[in-house]
């Protein structure tokens, strides 16, 4: 973690019945990985089903809550979810769920699933340990290699090192780190490394896009990107080298220009001093900056200071604004609109919002509602990252090969219209603007009957036709 439709009708009916039908592969080398956030309620139903136990402590306070991908281990195949994580470097798997406080933690920790090296004739149990620390949370693991499979998908890798938790502490998954792997942080291949070297994909690229809220989910493309999942042409930012970033790791800093805040009002207004080394985290909700800057956008959307928690109140009206919050990186910006920037959270005392934003002076990082509005090509084989604005207007995959120039790559859609959005619409996917605090957002969505594992096949059929910080 960190400080994450006629015609296709009858496959989305038979994807309940089986995985056959969910298979995404096509003749090129990259692979399609559903990931869905944690309090998608559509998915992750009977984790909900208690509303006591949600508001008394609800998941979604949790400053690590993330999106989540399934991954299917061993032979036979044994499935669970693990969180995406860009911010740190290992898979893990085996969260122990007894020494968790919340009833919702425990029941979303026991919907994620278990692995059990026993039960599986391809594993093989090494004999080194290791100890794993986030900002919140740690896991000792035993490290095991046996068949991992992308759920959705037909690509199966075989004797992958990753670890098998024997203890941990405060962790409610596991967790799937797709930072830099072997001789950069570790000194074995990790799932990057291990897609690249079995000819899964042909470099070590892969895209993100997360979706925005009211889509409650995305994809990651190993090996290749959705030019349908953006405006503009990517712009490449350079990777930072581990010795000029802030905490000396090897990790996805870039350079930050400058940040700004445009109100309904159309007037801009720059925040003083934000030319600074960011780093891109999908396993942090939030988004981390310097305390200075941090209350001074507070301020601007009404809040003080920071609550009990160290959150900032703000009014859930912003929801319903057109304005938005703009990261400048070379290039390119991103605007994020309120309403990605806005937490709901769904208590016993009603619908409460937070800015999505918390002071920290000891790094910036941009967590997930700042990375809902971007489309981001993480290119550890060019050491760079390539950023555009998220906009989803379908689907057209492409393979990225050695020879793609990743900085000239053009997206479909065209550019979001900020000053529509409100409740009801969203700027980012228009198709998909049901609207903030509705029954499916993803902090207060509602509860279906349909199990953990029906829901994603049926999501992943739906694709198919086409619709962390670690210390």
């Amino acid at each position: 973690m960190s400080f994450r439709l006629i015609s296709c009708l009858c496959i989305v009916i038979a994807a309940q019945y089986g995985d056959a039908l969910s298979i995404e592969r096509s003749n090129n080398r990259y692979v399609k990985l559903p990931v869905v956030h944690s309090t998608n309620r559509q998915v992750f139903a009977k984790v909900y089903e208690d509303k006591r136990a949600i508001s008394t402590v609800p998941l979604a306070k949790r400053s690590d809550v993330a999106y989540y991908a399934k991954l299917n281990i061993g032979t036979p195949a044994q499935s669970v979810y693990v969180q995406l994580d860009t911010g740190s470097f290992e898979l893990w798997v085996n969260p122990d769920c007894t020494n968790l406080q919340g009833t919702s933690d425990v029941r979303f920790c026991d919907a994620v699933g278990h692995y059990d090296p026993s039960s599986s004739s391809s594993a093989v149990q090494l004999s080194s340990t290791k100890t794993l620390r986030y900002g919140i949370g740690s896991a000792n693991i035993q490290y095991v290699t046996d068949t991992v499979g992308l759920a959705g998908t037909d690509a199966l890798l075989q004797n992958v090192q990753f670890g098998v938790a024997f203890e941990t502490t405060d962790e409610f998954s596991g967790i799937l780190g797709i930072g830099h792997g072997e001789n950069v942080t570790i000194r074995y291949k990790n799932m990057i490394d291990q897609l690249a070297a079995q000819g899964v994909t042909q470099t070590k690229a892969f895209s993100l896009a997360l979706g925005s809220k009211s889509e409650q989910e995305g994809a990651i493309i190993f090996g290749g990107l959705d030019t349908s999942k953006f405006t503009g042409t990517l712009q490449t930012q350079p990777i930072i080298p581990a010795g000029n970033s802030p905490d000396g790791v090897p990790r996805y800093w870039i350079d930050m220009q400058s940040l700004s805040i445009t109100p309904p009002s159309g007037n801009t207004k720059q925040y003083p001093n934000t030319s600074m080394e960011v780093f891109l985290d999908s396993g942090a909700t939030l988004t981390l900056l310097p305390t200075t800057l941090a209350n001074a956008i507070a301020a601007d959307f009404g809040a003080d200071a920071t609550d009990s928690n160290g959150f900032y109140p703000v009014d859930c009206d912003f929801n319903n604004q057109s304005g938005t919050l703009n990261f400048d990186f070379t290039g390119v910006t991103i605007r994020v609109p309120y309403r990605e920037i806005v937490r709901e959270i769904q208590t016993s005392f009603g619908l409460q919002c937070y800015l999505g934003i918390s002071p920290s002076d000891d790094f910036a990082l941009l967590g997930d509602t700042m990375l809902r509005s971007a489309y981001a090509v993480f290119d550890q084989t060019n050491n760079a990252i390539h950023l555009a604005q998220y906009s989803n207007c379908g689907s057209n995959e492409k393979e990225i090969t050695a020879q793609t120039d990743l900085g000239s790559v053009k997206g479909d859609c065209q550019a979001p219209n900020f000053q529509a959005a409100n409740s009801d619409s969203d700027p980012l996917s228009p198709s998909n603007g049901t609207g903030v605090g509705a029954s499916n957002s993803p902090d207060s969505g509602a509860s279906w009957d349909l199990g953990l594992d029906k829901w994603v096949l049926i999501w992943a059929a739906i694709i198919h036709c086409g619709t962390g910080f670690l210390i």
